[in-house]
């Protein structure tokens, strides 16, 4: 069950995001057509197919970016309210 978890997160991002996108995308690219839902329902799968191994090889990087972000953002208000 452990091995699953890790994917949860990407699943639901690239869901998510592949659908936003590709939905703005086809009304910039077309505007509001009558068959806007078919196009979207034709190119959302495609964007999935993409997004969500991306989604897997990134979220890892994110992870460790964001934890030394916030390591990093502590440290200096701590050194902050030394100061002050």
């Amino acid at each position: 069950m452990k091995i699953l978890e890790r994917f949860y997160f990407p699943f639901f991002m690239a869901l998510f995001m592949s659908g936003l996108m590709s939905v703005q995308l086809l009304i910039i690219a077309n505007g509001l057509t009558e068959n806007l839902l078919f196009l979207w329902l034709q190119t959302w799968p495609k964007a999935f197919i993409v997004a969500f191994p991306s989604a897997v090889l990134v979220t890892p990087l994110i992870t460790k970016i964001c934890s030394y972000l916030k390591l990093l953002s502590h440290s200096t208000q701590k050194v902050g309210a030394i100061d002050e």
